[in-house]
């Protein structure tokens, strides 16, 4: 249900001040920790995964946050549902992962700043948006071979993202960057870490933990 309480313009304000200090030009030069983040829900309660892989797959941390959901669902303003809970689960994290891959848009969003943008200048972290699904812009579906993409393009014809087959015959992800990593980098380390499935490794089990009861 939506909470008639909720100021967007106050919300646009918030995100239009944290974009002022988004870095968009790469700043990750190797990574060894992958950390994949996801948030579930049922009911009024979410749960929020942060999973932490090392470059042969394996987990090595599993950090969740359960409680209860104080912000509605409003697209275009994810990361004041979602963030909350990431930034609780990467504060419990033993190891800091040396990148974070995001379930959600990083640049392709209608403000320039989606959830992976949020969560990356917070933390002041290397981000990737992977999203399933696209919230904003336009692109030509690329033949669906993985590692075919084509550019996903906002206003201006500015690019913002990458249409990225990540598994042969299969659905193209939306892949955006969110902080201190470029596009080429984005969809080099999102290809890196999809091996069997659709969707890269790390969200892949962050989201079947944030399922688990």
């Amino acid at each position: 249900m939506r909470n008639t309480s909720v100021n967007l313009e106050t919300l646009k304000s918030i995100q239009e001040e944290l974009r002022k200090h988004l870095i968009t030009v790469n700043a990750l030069h190797d990574y060894e920790f992958v950390g994949g983040c996801d948030v579930s829900y049922k009911s009024d309660h979410g749960k929020g995964v942060i999973v932490v892989i090392d470059r042969k797959f394996n987990v090595v941390e599993i950090s969740a946050v359960s409680k209860k959901i104080d912000f509605p669902y409003i697209p275009g303003f994810l990361a004041f549902r979602e963030v909350p809970f990431l930034m609780e689960a990467y504060e419990k994290l033993k190891l800091k992962p040396d990148i974070l891959l995001v379930d959600g848009q990083g640049i392709a969003h209608p403000r320039g700043f989606g959830v992976a943008c949020h969560l990356g200048v917070l933390l002041n972290k290397p981000t990737i948006g992977a999203a399933k699904s696209k919230l904003y812009g336009r692109c030509e579906v690329p033949p669906l071979k993985r590692g075919f993409y084509t550019y996903l393009f906002g206003e201006e014809d500015k690019v913002i993202g990458a249409c990225l087959v990540t598994k042969d015959r299969c659905k193209p992800i939306y892949v955006s960057q969110g902080h201190m990593v470029d596009l080429e980098t984005a969809v080099k380390v999102v290809l890196e870490n999809t091996v069997h499935y659709r969707i890269p490794e790390p969200l892949r089990i962050a989201h079947k933990y944030s399922k688990a009861e």
